[in-house]
Protein backbone atom coordinates (compact mmCIF):
# COMPACT_ATOMS: atom_id res chain seq x y z
CA UNK A 1 0.00 0.00 0.00
CA UNK A 2 1.30 3.45 -0.86
CA UNK A 3 2.04 5.87 1.96
CA UNK A 4 -1.15 7.12 3.58
CA UNK A 5 -1.83 10.81 4.12
CA UNK A 6 -3.64 11.48 7.37
CA UNK A 7 -4.57 15.09 6.54
CA UNK A 8 -8.24 14.17 6.09
CA UNK A 9 -8.30 12.27 9.39
CA UNK A 10 -6.73 15.25 11.17
CA UNK A 11 -9.36 17.56 9.71
CA UNK A 12 -12.24 15.28 10.70
CA UNK A 13 -10.98 14.89 14.28
CA UNK A 14 -11.56 18.63 14.71
CA UNK A 15 -15.18 18.62 13.50
CA UNK A 16 -17.69 19.30 16.29
CA UNK A 17 -20.28 16.50 16.15
CA UNK A 18 -21.36 15.09 19.53
CA UNK A 19 -24.21 12.56 19.61
CA UNK A 20 -27.46 14.26 18.70
CA UNK A 21 -25.75 17.14 16.91
CA UNK A 22 -23.97 15.38 14.06
CA UNK A 23 -24.90 18.00 11.49
CA UNK A 24 -21.31 19.30 11.35
CA UNK A 25 -19.98 15.92 10.26
CA UNK A 26 -22.93 15.36 7.94
CA UNK A 27 -22.22 18.63 6.10
CA UNK A 28 -18.48 17.95 6.06
CA UNK A 29 -19.03 14.52 4.51
CA UNK A 30 -21.57 15.68 1.94
CA UNK A 31 -19.19 18.44 0.82
CA UNK A 32 -16.27 15.99 0.70
CA UNK A 33 -18.25 13.39 -1.26
CA UNK A 34 -19.49 16.00 -3.74
CA UNK A 35 -15.93 17.18 -4.31
CA UNK A 36 -14.13 13.83 -4.40
CA UNK A 37 -16.55 11.32 -5.94
CA UNK A 38 -15.46 12.20 -9.48
CA UNK A 39 -12.15 10.54 -8.62
CA UNK A 40 -13.80 7.31 -7.42
CA UNK A 41 -13.84 4.26 -9.70
CA UNK A 42 -17.60 3.84 -9.34
CA UNK A 43 -20.31 6.38 -8.63
CA UNK A 44 -22.71 5.83 -5.71
CA UNK A 45 -26.32 6.67 -5.20
CA UNK A 46 -26.37 9.12 -2.28
CA UNK A 47 -29.18 9.01 0.27
CA UNK A 48 -29.40 11.94 2.69
CA UNK A 49 -31.93 14.47 3.91
CA UNK A 50 -34.89 14.53 6.25
CA UNK A 51 -35.77 10.87 5.72
CA UNK A 52 -32.33 9.92 7.05
CA UNK A 53 -31.99 12.72 9.65
CA UNK A 54 -28.21 13.42 9.87
CA UNK A 55 -27.13 10.05 8.45
CA UNK A 56 -25.77 9.44 4.97
CA UNK A 57 -26.01 6.24 2.93
CA UNK A 58 -23.90 5.55 -0.16
CA UNK A 59 -24.92 2.63 -2.37
CA UNK A 60 -22.56 1.29 -5.03
CA UNK A 61 -23.61 -1.12 -7.78
CA UNK A 62 -25.35 -4.26 -6.54
CA UNK A 63 -24.61 -4.25 -2.82
CA UNK A 64 -24.26 -7.44 -0.77
CA UNK A 65 -22.68 -5.98 2.36
CA UNK A 66 -23.11 -2.71 4.26
CA UNK A 67 -20.31 -0.95 6.15
CA UNK A 68 -21.43 1.09 9.17
CA UNK A 69 -19.27 3.96 10.47
CA UNK A 70 -20.74 6.25 13.12
CA UNK A 71 -20.02 9.96 12.78
CA UNK A 72 -20.88 11.14 16.31
CA UNK A 73 -18.55 11.62 19.24
CA UNK A 74 -18.64 11.61 23.02
CA UNK A 75 -18.72 14.91 24.91
CA UNK A 76 -20.60 16.88 27.53
CA UNK A 77 -23.75 18.98 27.82
CA UNK A 78 -23.87 22.14 29.94
CA UNK A 79 -26.55 21.77 32.60
CA UNK A 80 -27.08 24.43 35.29
CA UNK A 81 -24.63 26.46 37.42
CA UNK A 82 -21.57 25.25 35.47
CA UNK A 83 -22.58 21.59 35.81
CA UNK A 84 -21.89 19.10 33.03
CA UNK A 85 -23.71 15.94 31.93
CA UNK A 86 -21.84 13.30 29.94
CA UNK A 87 -22.65 12.48 26.32
CA UNK A 88 -21.72 8.82 26.00
CA UNK A 89 -18.80 7.63 28.11
CA UNK A 90 -15.96 10.19 28.01
CA UNK A 91 -12.96 10.15 30.33
CA UNK A 92 -13.54 12.84 32.93
CA UNK A 93 -10.09 13.88 34.20
CA UNK A 94 -9.91 17.37 35.65
CA UNK A 95 -8.00 19.73 33.41
CA UNK A 96 -9.10 18.36 30.06
CA UNK A 97 -9.65 21.28 27.68
CA UNK A 98 -13.12 21.37 26.18
CA UNK A 99 -14.47 23.48 23.34
CA UNK A 100 -17.95 24.32 22.09
CA UNK A 101 -19.24 24.73 18.54
CA UNK A 102 -18.24 28.41 18.56
CA UNK A 103 -14.69 27.68 19.67
CA UNK A 104 -15.17 28.85 23.26
CA UNK A 105 -12.93 26.93 25.65
CA UNK A 106 -13.60 25.50 29.10
CA UNK A 107 -11.67 23.36 31.60
CA UNK A 108 -13.25 20.15 32.82
CA UNK A 109 -13.52 19.83 36.60
CA UNK A 110 -14.22 16.52 38.33
CA UNK A 111 -14.69 16.68 42.07
CA UNK A 112 -15.91 13.40 43.56
CA UNK A 113 -17.50 12.53 40.20
CA UNK A 114 -19.47 15.80 40.16
CA UNK A 115 -18.65 17.26 36.74
CA UNK A 116 -18.42 20.99 36.10
CA UNK A 117 -16.44 23.42 33.98
CA UNK A 118 -14.46 26.61 34.40
CA UNK A 119 -14.48 29.18 31.63
CA UNK A 120 -14.18 32.91 31.04
CA UNK A 121 -17.28 32.51 28.92
CA UNK A 122 -20.86 32.11 30.09
CA UNK A 123 -22.03 28.94 28.38
CA UNK A 124 -25.76 28.62 27.83
CA UNK A 125 -27.74 25.60 29.08
CA UNK A 126 -27.63 22.87 26.47
CA UNK A 127 -24.27 23.92 25.05
CA UNK A 128 -22.35 20.87 23.91
CA UNK A 129 -18.66 20.60 24.72
CA UNK A 130 -16.15 18.29 23.05
CA UNK A 131 -12.47 17.66 23.69
CA UNK A 132 -10.25 20.29 22.10
CA UNK A 133 -8.32 18.59 19.29
CA UNK A 134 -4.53 18.36 19.57
CA UNK A 135 -3.16 16.39 16.63
CA UNK A 136 0.08 14.48 17.18
CA UNK A 137 1.79 12.34 14.56
CA UNK A 138 5.02 10.37 14.65
CA UNK A 139 6.57 7.81 12.34
CA UNK A 140 4.53 5.04 13.97
CA UNK A 141 1.44 6.64 15.57
CA UNK A 142 -1.34 9.15 15.12
CA UNK A 143 -2.95 10.60 18.24
CA UNK A 144 -5.86 12.97 18.87
CA UNK A 145 -9.33 13.06 20.32
CA UNK A 146 -12.08 11.29 18.37
CA UNK A 147 -10.08 8.66 16.53
CA UNK A 148 -13.23 6.85 17.66
CA UNK A 149 -14.78 7.11 15.22
CA UNK A 150 -13.30 9.53 12.73
CA UNK A 151 -10.87 6.75 11.87
CA UNK A 152 -13.79 4.45 11.07
CA UNK A 153 -15.16 7.17 8.79
CA UNK A 154 -11.70 7.63 7.25
CA UNK A 155 -11.66 3.91 6.48
CA UNK A 156 -15.10 4.09 4.85
CA UNK A 157 -14.08 7.03 2.66
CA UNK A 158 -10.94 5.17 1.60
CA UNK A 159 -13.09 2.17 0.71
CA UNK A 160 -15.40 4.39 -1.38
CA UNK A 161 -12.55 5.20 -3.76
CA UNK A 162 -12.61 1.71 -5.29
CA UNK A 163 -15.84 0.08 -4.11
CA UNK A 164 -17.86 -1.53 -6.91
CA UNK A 165 -20.69 -3.25 -5.03
CA UNK A 166 -21.66 -2.36 -1.48
CA UNK A 167 -23.24 0.18 0.84
CA UNK A 168 -21.56 2.62 3.21
CA UNK A 169 -23.59 4.01 6.11
CA UNK A 170 -22.53 7.05 8.11
CA UNK A 171 -24.67 6.65 11.23
CA UNK A 172 -25.56 8.78 14.26
CA UNK A 173 -26.03 8.45 18.03
CA UNK A 174 -23.79 5.42 18.44
CA UNK A 175 -21.94 6.83 21.45
CA UNK A 176 -25.14 7.55 23.36
CA UNK A 177 -27.37 4.55 22.86
CA UNK A 178 -27.95 4.48 19.12
CA UNK A 179 -31.17 5.21 17.28
CA UNK A 180 -30.38 5.50 13.57
CA UNK A 181 -29.17 2.05 12.54
CA UNK A 182 -32.54 0.31 12.83
CA UNK A 183 -34.31 2.47 10.27
CA UNK A 184 -31.31 2.36 7.93
CA UNK A 185 -31.19 -1.43 8.22
CA UNK A 186 -34.87 -1.53 7.29
CA UNK A 187 -34.26 0.71 4.28
CA UNK A 188 -31.31 -1.34 3.02
CA UNK A 189 -33.08 -4.65 3.57
CA UNK A 190 -36.28 -3.64 1.80
CA UNK A 191 -34.71 -1.75 -1.10
CA UNK A 192 -31.48 -3.69 -1.69
CA UNK A 193 -31.99 -7.04 0.11
CA UNK A 194 -28.75 -6.58 2.06
CA UNK A 195 -28.44 -8.82 5.10
CA UNK A 196 -24.85 -8.59 6.30
CA UNK A 197 -22.64 -5.85 7.69
CA UNK A 198 -19.15 -4.83 8.75
CA UNK A 199 -18.75 -2.35 11.60
CA UNK A 200 -16.03 0.19 10.80
CA UNK A 201 -15.20 1.37 14.29
CA UNK A 202 -12.28 1.53 16.71
CA UNK A 203 -11.60 -0.94 19.50
CA UNK A 204 -9.27 -1.06 22.52
CA UNK A 205 -5.65 -1.96 23.02
CA UNK A 206 -5.68 -4.81 25.55
CA UNK A 207 -3.39 -7.56 26.79
CA UNK A 208 -4.57 -9.65 23.84
CA UNK A 209 -4.73 -6.94 21.17
CA UNK A 210 -1.58 -4.79 21.18
CA UNK A 211 -0.49 -1.92 18.96
CA UNK A 212 1.13 -2.73 15.64
CA UNK A 213 -0.05 -6.32 15.15
CA UNK A 214 -2.85 -5.64 12.70
CA UNK A 215 -6.54 -4.79 12.58
CA UNK A 216 -8.76 -6.47 15.18
CA UNK A 217 -11.51 -8.84 14.07
CA UNK A 218 -13.86 -9.02 17.04
CA UNK A 219 -15.30 -12.45 17.76
CA UNK A 220 -17.53 -10.96 20.47
CA UNK A 221 -18.03 -8.04 22.82
CA UNK A 222 -21.16 -7.53 24.94
CA UNK A 223 -23.03 -9.23 22.10
CA UNK A 224 -22.10 -12.31 20.12
CA UNK A 225 -22.27 -12.29 16.30
CA UNK A 226 -23.18 -15.42 14.37
CA UNK A 227 -20.08 -17.61 14.39
CA UNK A 228 -20.46 -18.89 10.83
CA UNK A 229 -20.27 -15.31 9.50
CA UNK A 230 -17.24 -14.43 11.63
CA UNK A 231 -15.54 -17.64 10.49
CA UNK A 232 -16.04 -16.62 6.85
CA UNK A 233 -14.39 -13.30 7.55
CA UNK A 234 -11.45 -14.90 9.36
CA UNK A 235 -10.95 -17.31 6.46
CA UNK A 236 -10.89 -14.47 3.94
CA UNK A 237 -8.49 -12.50 6.15
CA UNK A 238 -6.13 -15.47 6.43
CA UNK A 239 -5.98 -15.88 2.67
CA UNK A 240 -5.46 -12.15 2.14
CA UNK A 241 -2.25 -12.07 4.21
CA UNK A 242 -3.38 -8.75 5.74
CA UNK A 243 -2.17 -8.60 9.38
CA UNK A 244 -5.04 -9.11 11.82
CA UNK A 245 -5.70 -10.01 15.44
CA UNK A 246 -8.64 -11.83 17.00
CA UNK A 247 -10.44 -9.97 19.77
CA UNK A 248 -12.57 -11.55 22.49
CA UNK A 249 -14.23 -9.21 25.00
CA UNK A 250 -17.14 -9.38 27.39
CA UNK A 251 -18.14 -5.72 27.27
CA UNK A 252 -18.40 -2.87 24.80
CA UNK A 253 -20.72 -2.38 21.88
CA UNK A 254 -21.24 -0.60 18.58
CA UNK A 255 -23.77 -0.04 15.82
CA UNK A 256 -24.00 -3.83 15.75
CA UNK A 257 -26.27 -3.71 18.80
CA UNK A 258 -29.06 -2.16 16.78
CA UNK A 259 -28.48 -4.53 13.88
CA UNK A 260 -28.82 -7.55 16.13
CA UNK A 261 -31.92 -6.20 17.88
CA UNK A 262 -33.71 -4.98 14.74
CA UNK A 263 -36.53 -6.69 12.89
CA UNK A 264 -34.54 -8.25 10.04
CA UNK A 265 -31.95 -11.02 10.50
CA UNK A 266 -28.54 -9.55 9.68
CA UNK A 267 -25.05 -10.92 10.16
CA UNK A 268 -22.40 -8.52 11.44
CA UNK A 269 -18.78 -8.34 12.49
CA UNK A 270 -16.85 -5.53 14.16
CA UNK A 271 -13.47 -4.93 12.48
CA UNK A 272 -11.28 -2.03 13.56
CA UNK A 273 -7.84 -0.84 14.58
CA UNK A 274 -7.10 -0.89 18.33
CA UNK A 275 -6.47 2.36 20.19
CA UNK A 276 -5.03 3.34 23.54
CA UNK A 277 -6.33 6.07 25.89
CA UNK A 278 -9.91 5.32 24.85
CA UNK A 279 -12.56 8.10 25.02
CA UNK A 280 -10.00 10.73 26.01
CA UNK A 281 -8.31 13.63 24.18
CA UNK A 282 -5.32 11.35 23.60
CA UNK A 283 -6.65 8.40 21.57
CA UNK A 284 -3.61 6.74 19.99
CA UNK A 285 -3.49 4.32 17.03
CA UNK A 286 -0.56 2.60 15.30
CA UNK A 287 -0.24 3.39 11.61
CA UNK A 288 0.36 -0.28 10.72
CA UNK A 289 -3.02 -1.16 12.23
CA UNK A 290 -4.68 1.58 10.19
CA UNK A 291 -3.03 0.30 7.01
CA UNK A 292 -4.26 -3.21 7.80
CA UNK A 293 -7.79 -1.94 8.46
CA UNK A 294 -7.96 -0.11 5.13
CA UNK A 295 -6.59 -3.10 3.23
CA UNK A 296 -8.82 -5.72 4.85
CA UNK A 297 -12.05 -3.81 4.19
CA UNK A 298 -11.20 -3.59 0.48
CA UNK A 299 -10.67 -7.36 0.37
CA UNK A 300 -13.77 -8.23 2.41
CA UNK A 301 -16.11 -6.08 0.34
CA UNK A 302 -14.97 -7.94 -2.77
CA UNK A 303 -15.16 -11.43 -1.25
CA UNK A 304 -18.19 -11.44 1.06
Amino acid sequence: MKSISFDLLKEMCAVHAPSGNEVGMKNFLLNYIKKEKKHWLHQPTIYAGERFQDCIVLVFGKPRTAVFAHIDSIGFTVRYQNQLVKIGGPRTDSGFVLVDEKGREALLQNKDNALSYQSKHILEQGTELCFKPQWRETKEYVQCCYMDNRLGVFNALHLAQTLKDGAIVFSCWEEHGGGSVSYIQKFLQEKYKIKQALISDITWVTEGVPHGKGVAISMRDSLIPRRSYVNRIISIAQKSKVPFQLEVEGSGGSDAKELQMAAYPWDWCFIGAPEDFVHSPNEKVHKKDIEAMLALYVVLMKEL
